[in-house]
């Protein structure tokens, strides 16, 4: 498998495609937003102007996409992936998306004859583009196997969690566990700050001590420089969370630290933040603090 499709070159698309394309793959993209791609070019990316160019002479292809509603579209809409790719592609989902949308993908590849693997990547597109990351995969072991080569190009570790809906609900839980972190975080800055200790100056105590996380090696610089360049945009985040709280309340599983990290998230976007850095919900807590107007 040399031939890769990527429907959807945004952050983590690009990093996933520059990932590839440094190992030989031949890779062509598709985006609606075609400056993503022309960035790609000078790289290898062959840029398709359509899902069905990207996709038409692909061994596998991938759709990593910025919401539920696209990825059902793009999907199950008339002329989509599942018509629009050869019969022998395997077809792997990347996509942030719940665990429902994800078993109806594979129970509509499945009834077309088509190979499906749900794969989404738990890690930043910095950390992607450096490859690392971590790749859970839902679907046939088998089929699985086969994909090894690519998946192990572009991340670290690629981890089996079980049948398909499966990976979807580890990402889910793996951006559980990253968000919080990342609210946690924002928040003692701010309490450092409050107190009279500078922010740099208390990140940097934190990470020699037992509390130290990629969290604060990723997100600490950025909440103390104020510099919210994005390696997973706030708006991004925010929808996780939601789909995250759609299936703690399918499930009957309460969620209220995810709750309160959605509304904080809501009130980042509600003051402009949503197409920076998760790291900007600082800024809603140094409001409520008093710290900034």
């Amino acid at each position: 498998m040399r031939r890769i499709g990527i429907v959807g070159v945004g952050l983590l698309g690009s990093a996933v495609a520059s990932r590839l394309l440094a190992r030989g793959f031949l890779v062509a993209g598709h985006d609606v937003r075609r400056e993503l791609l022309t960035a790609l070019e000078p790289t290898g990316l062959v840029a398709a102007p359509s899902m069905a160019a990207a996709v038409a002479d692909a061994d596998a292809v991938f759709t990593i996409l910025t919401t539920p509603d696209t990825v059902e579209t793009v999907w199950l809409g008339p002329g989509g992936l599942l018509d629009a790719a050869p019969a022998s592609a395997v077809l792997l989902q990347m996509s942030t998306i719940g665990p429902g949308l994800a078993t109806r993908l594979g129970e509509a590849a499945q009834a077309r004859g088509r190979r499906f693997l749900e794969t989404p990547i738990s890690g930043t597109s910095t950390l992607v583009a450096r490859g690392g990351g971590t790749i859970f995969a839902g679907g046939d072991a088998g089929v699985l196997e086969a994909c090894r080569p690519i998946l192990d190009a572009i991340a670290a570790k690629t981890v089996h969690v079980g049948p398909v809906g499966a990976a979807s609900v580890a990402k889910l839980a793996a951006n559980l566990i990253g968000g919080i972190n990342t609210i946690a975080l924002a928040e003692a800055l701010v309490l450092g700050a409050k107190a009279g200790l500078a922010p740099a100056k208390l990140l940097e105590a934190l990470r020699q001590s037992p509390v130290s996380s990629g969290t604060l090696d990723s997100r600490g610089p950025l909440m103390v420089s104020h510099r919210f360049d994005p390696h997973i945009r706030l708006d991004l985040f925010l929808k996780d969370f939601r789909l995250m709280l759609e299936e703690g309340a399918r499930l009957g599983v309460p969620l209220p630290l995810t709750s309160v990290a959605h509304q904080l998230c809501t009130a980042a976007s509600a003051a402009g933040h949503g197409a920076e850095d998760l790291a900007a919900v600082i800024t809603t807590l140094e409001y409520l603090a008093g710290i900034r107007s």
